[in-house]
C-alpha cells in the first residue's frame, strides 16, 4: 500500500475509533508508519486528510449498500439483505458516528460527505420502496420517503442502543422490528 493510502486508511480507522479531535497528526503518522514530511507532502494538513478519509468511508458505505439495493429480489428482500448484512455493530456506523463529532459537524467541508451520504441513503431506500409499491409488492398507501427515513433512523438508532448496552441484541431487535413493519405492508 502506498504512503498516501496508508495515511488515508489510518485516518479512517482513527476517525471511527476516536473522532476528529482524538485523531492527531502524530497518531495518524504512527499508525500509517509515515513521517511528518510524507503526510504534509501528500496532504495540506489534518483537515485535508480527514476530508479524504471521510469521503472514502462514505463512498465505501454507499457501494456496500448498493450491492443489496441493486441486487435481485423484492423490495423487502433487498432491504432485508441490506439491514442484515455483516457489520461491526458495536463500533457503530463509521459515517453515523461522525454526526456526533462537533468538530466534523461544525466544518461545512467535513460535514458535506456525511450529509450527502444520508441524503443518498434515504433517497436510494425511497427508490427501492417506490419500486415495491409500483410492482404491487407493498401496499399502495405506503409512503416510500417517510418509510425510508424510518428505516435509516432505526438503523442508526440501533447502533446507538447496541453501543449503550454493549450488546448487538438491541440492534438486531430494531432491525427485526422495522422488517416486521415492512413485511406487514407487503401486498
Amino acid at each position: 500500500m502506498s504512503t498516501p493510502e496508508r495515511l488515508i486508511e489510518s485516518t479512517r480507522e482513527l476517525l471511527w475509533e476516536r473522532g476528529y479531535v482524538g485523531t492527531s497528526p502524530k497518531a495518524i503518522q504512527q499508525r500509517a508508519g509515515a513521517g511528518q514530511g510524507s503526510m504534509y507532502h501528500h496532504f495540506s494538513g489534518k483537515p485535508d486528510l480527514a476530508l479524504t478519509a471521510i469521503r472514502r468511508t462514505a463512498e465505501e458505505m454507499r457501494a456496500k449498500a448498493e450491492q443489496q439495493f441493486g441486487g435481485p429480489g423484492t423490495a423487502v428482500e433487498r432491504i432485508t439483505a441490506y439491514l442484515r448484512r455483516e457489520r461491526d455493530v458495536l463500533k457503530g456506523c463509521p459515517v453515523g458516528r461522525l454526526t456526533q463529532d462537533p468538530d466534523v459537524m461544525a466544518d461545512p467541508a467535513l460535514r458535506a460527505p456525511v450529509d450527502e451520504t444520508f441524503v443518498w441513503l434515504r433517497g436510494r431506500l425511497t427508490e427501492v420502496l417506490a419500486e415495491g409499491v409500483a410492482r404491487g409488492e407493498l401496499a399502495a398507501a405506503l409512503d416510500p420517503a417517510a418509510t425510508a427515513a424510518t428505516v435509516v433512523a432505526v438503523l442508526q438508532g440501533g447502533y446507538v442502543l447496541a453501543r449503550a448496552a454493549d450488546s448487538t441484541a438491541p440492534f438486531e431487535q430494531a432491525v427485526d422490528g422495522v422488517l416486521g413493519l415492512l413485511t406487514a405492508q407487503s401486498a
